[in-house]
């Protein structure tokens, strides 16, 4: 038992030498490394493709409506097209540059069902058309949300547990559908100085 100790010792030791000892057995590698890091090389500084200031607090508030309702995320696909109504007249600088009613076009870019335990389905519209706004300055996307059943669902799945399949069963609880009617406005920011 004492032998196979020693030995075991006499490996580890021999191990932890071999990994912690640098590798002197290929130098030029090791110079090849050394000099591909920035620690040798000057830095630049980096590109900036943009223009845009995103430091710049000024936005303009684009409320809009659905113009058909979406009554669950059952009734359209990704990659449709939904037209939506702007909701006012929309000014920068005293400039018009959204009337009342002027249709923006959006894509259904992902659509997430309602899952168990109450987790709730969404929508997300992104790629919104203007006719008079550049759309790089203006949300990316907008998502919309189902009901949030987990909120109850969690607490009486813990007030079960005691008795093991009802607490289970709460797991067939799913979320709220993903609804969007004609009445409901959504808001998009505008940053006319990005």
């Amino acid at each position: 038992m004492i032998k196979l100790r020693k030995i075991f010792i006499l490996i580890i030791t021999a191990l932890t030498i071999c990994c912690t000892a640098p590798c002197k057995a290929h130098p030029t590698i090791q110079d090849e490394l050394v000099e591909s890091t920035l620690k040798n090389k000057p830095l630049q500084n980096p590109y900036k493709p943009y223009k845009y200031n995103y430091e710049d607090l000024k936005v303009v508030p684009i409320e809009l409506r659905v113009m058909v309702n979406i009554k669950s995320e059952n009734d359209i696909e990704e990659g449709e097209k939904i037209v939506f109504l702007a909701c006012h007249d929309v000014y920068e600088k005293g400039h018009k540059i959204l009337e009342k009613n002027e249709q923006v076009y959006a894509t259904v870019e992902t659509i997430i069902s309602s899952g168990m335990n109450g987790i709730p389905a969404s929508i997300i519209f992104g790629d919104f058309k203007f006719n008079n706004i550049d759309s790089s300055k203006v949300t990316d996307t907008y998502e919309v949300y189902g009901q949030d059943r987990s909120l109850w669902v969690y607490p009486l799945k813990w007030a079960l547990t005691f008795l093991p399949p009802t607490g289970s069963l709460t797991n067939f609880i799913k979320g709220g559908h993903a609804k969007l009617k004609d009445r409901d406005t959504i808001v998009l920011y505008y940053h006319p100085n990005w």
